[in-house]
């Protein structure tokens, strides 16, 4: 890895943290316990497979960012799938709403958490790296 490529190693073992807590209890308590969800986030009724979808994303995200513990740099996929669909989600869902003077109350919280995610991404992916050319040859594979 050249000296051009800074890995802030902290900021993603926090990214990874904060998804598996966030994400992960987000996701649980959508799929063990949706109306409970619901009640406490004052969330409209949800269609359960939708909703069911959504808890399997989000759990999943928290999964696989226990992996990504482990080995940082190869989970970065994980982070910026997650950082992707919370700007695309912002931009195109929660932006047409609050111009159309329909954005609910209870959405507030989500806008919040998601873009802590958005800055907190942001700062832990090292897209230089992740975008930059390969450079370094490949390790050999070795096969046993």
């Amino acid at each position: 890895m050249s000296e051009k490529h800074k890995i802030r190693y902290g900021w993603l073992n926090a990214m990874y943290i904060y998804t598996i807590v966030g994400a992960g209890g987000f996701g649980l308590g959508m799929i063990a316990v949706p109306n409970t969800m619901q009640v406490i986030f004052k969330w409209p009724i949800q269609d359960p497979i939708v909703f069911g979808i959504a808890g399997s994303v989000f759990l999943s995200f928290a999964l696989l960012s226990v992996l990504g513990l482990k080995s940082p740099l190869k989970f970065i996929p994980v982070l910026l799938l997650q950082f992707t669909f919370k700007v695309i989600w912002l931009i195109n869902v929660v932006i047409p709403l609050i111009l159309a003077d329909r954005f609910q109350p209870y959405a507030i919280l989500h806008v919040v958490i998601f873009s802590t995610y958005i800055i907190g991404d942001l700062i832990a992916i090292p897209f230089p790296y992740v975008f930059g050319k390969e450079t370094e040859p490949a390790p050999e594979r070795v096969i046993v």
